[in-house]
């Protein structure tokens, strides 16, 4: 993920506008949408948000729309703040730094 600060209201913004055109197309039960005849399987909100946040990382609209589909806009919220809160405790322990200057540095923010 870069280090702007813009990139986390993009996610967020991101999030919105997949929902938004998803909400209305989601999928019928049981089926997969895009690959008839296949079985859907639920996913819960921390796979929604690693498969949307890894999408976004990587620029897959196709992917990020899927996985906004699979739970509600909330719930996808609250799984990407989720993984954003485990991801910086890692980088944290892992560069031996505060978890505020980790998050702080990835958004590009001065330091306190």
């Amino acid at each position: 993920m870069a280090t702007s600060g813009g990139n986390v209201v993009t996610l967020f913004g991101r999030i919105r506008e997949a929902w938004g055109r998803f909400s209305a197309g989601r999928r019928t039960e049981g089926k997969t949408e895009g690959r008839p005849g296949r079985e859907a399987r639920s996913h819960n909100l921390f796979e929604a948000a690693a498969t949307y946040v890894s999408a976004c990382a990587e620029d897959d609209q196709e992917r990020m729309d899927e996985a906004a589909g699979w739970v509600s806009p909330e719930a996808l919220s609250f799984g990407v703040n989720e993984l954003a809160c485990r991801a910086v405790i890692a980088l944290a322990r892992e560069r031996d730094e505060s978890p505020q200057d980790v998050a702080r540095v990835l958004l590009g923010l001065p330091a306190v």
